[in-house]
């Protein structure tokens, strides 16, 4: 009796600490050459939502993030579900080499945490990170993040102000240094779930070649990001 009463009460404690609110503050860095990312949505949550899965469909939620930007919807859905987010903590694009403003994020009780944010110039890449277990610890922990492909779009590597879910092509090369007049690529994936992203091929003519990329400027691999968070 004495050792289930004991088995119990621990099995509450345990209960107790994983259930408890933490405070969180969180710093993403754009480790790349020379992409941007879009707004950024940081959410909290427990393991009823996901922003995305790995070898799924993209909802149209994440399309409309990856293949334009627009966090809109994911963040609408957050919402809808109850769990605390960061929405565009870094204040608009985040450049290469840059670190977002660090931001406090109250977790109420939610488990895990899931991040997702467009990489421009690109079809329809974006960083992502599904389902990391808020740590109990106190402490500071680095997390490297992917960038994956919604499957939703080829990646043509056309800049030609596109954005709109289901419209081909790059809205934007924000750093000004994309090409024109490009062909454009065939990559020959049919992979039309969300996989990771294989990366930008680009070329090195400006005016025309096969792709509006600059191999020299836009070429990443992966991990394309860096989140560092302090569990207070």
């Amino acid at each position: 009796m004495i050792g289930s009463l004991t088995a119990s009460a621990l099995a509450i404690s345990a209960m107790a600490m994983n259930a408890q609110a933490a405070q969180l503050e969180i710093t993403i860095t754009n480790l790349t050459n020379g992409n941007h990312f879009t707004p950024i949505l940081i959410a909290a949550h427990d393991d009823d939502i996901a922003l995305f899965r790995s070898g799924e469909d993209a909802s149209s939620a994440l399309q409309k993030m990856a293949e334009g930007g627009d966090i809109s919807d994911l963040v609408a859905a957050v919402d809808g579900a109850g769990y605390p987010k960061l929405a565009n903590p870094a204040g608009g694009l985040l450049a290469p080499s840059s670190m977002s403003n660090k931001a406090n994020l109250e977790t109420n009780e939610a488990m895990y945490l899931s991040v997702v944010a467009m990489v421009l110039p690109t079809n329809d890449a974006f960083i992502g990170l599904d389902s990391w277990k808020i740590p109990t610890e106190a402490g500071t922990y680095q997390v490297y993040i992917n960038a994956y492909d919604a499957g939703t779009e080829a990646n043509d590597e056309i800049i030609n102000g596109g954005g709109a879910s289901g419209v081909a092509g790059i809205p934007a090369a924000p750093g000004a240094n994309g090409g024109v007049n490009g062909t454009g690529l065939n990559d020959l994936s049919g992979n039309d779930k969300v996989h990771i992203h294989p990366g930008v091929l680009g070329d090195f003519d400006a005016a025309g070649g096969v792709s509006d990329l600059d191999s020299r400027i836009h070429r990443w691999l992966n991990p394309v990001a860096r989140m560092t968070v302090t569990v207070k």
